[in-house]
């Protein structure tokens, strides 16, 4: 059942997360810069260690447009990829918590060295401006308004997490 859903849903997930990856590209020209080399060249993501009861989707990859976008891939027309992205998410909590505090995601990255230094910059580099995007959307004293109390909700559930993984023993490598 679960993953008849997964097979309805994940297409569109895909297809919005890549609206998504697009948008935040878009709101920065180096991070297009730093792309745009590289168009034709294929990311493979692979989601390691996912808990059962979430489906990973069983292919994602993108190709880096002329325009320094992407565009996912779907696996038959895909071509071998050139730079292989391998996420831990076995501990989600402490995936949420580096999120929301800006920290890189546990990431094994494999190919092209090139490619891989510019997307480690993006990884470091590169913040979605939901302010920005709330001011556009509602006017710019509520977004601002909004955004502070996203700003505090995610402290707090960032302290809460914190608290919650130092109870949490580290796992050894696999």
């Amino acid at each position: 059942m679960l993953k008849q859903l997964s097979e309805l849903v994940g297409p569109v997930l895909i297809e919005r997360l890549t609206l998504a990856l697009n948008h935040v590209l878009a709101s920065e020209a180096e991070a297009q810069a730093r792309l745009r080399p590289h168009a034709g060249r294929v990311l493979q993501v692979l989601p390691k260690g996912l808990p059962a009861l979430l489906q990973a989707p069983e292919f994602l990859a993108f190709r880096i447009t002329p325009a320094g976008l992407l565009e996912a891939l779907d696996e038959p027309a895909a071509p071998a990829a050139d730079l292989r992205l391998e996420l831990d998410l076995s501990q989600p909590a402490r995936l949420v918590e580096a999120a929301l505090s800006g920290r890189r995601p546990s990431v094994n990255i494999q190919g092209d060295a090139q490619l891989a230094a510019d997307i480690g910059w993006l990884m470091d580099n590169l913040r979605w401006d939901y302010e920005d995007d709330l001011a556009r959307l509602l006017g710019p004293v509520p977004g601002h308004q909004i955004a502070q109390v996203i700003r505090m909700a995610s402290g707090a559930v960032r302290q809460g997490l914190a608290a919650l993984a130092r109870l949490i023993p580290d796992r050894p490598a696999p």
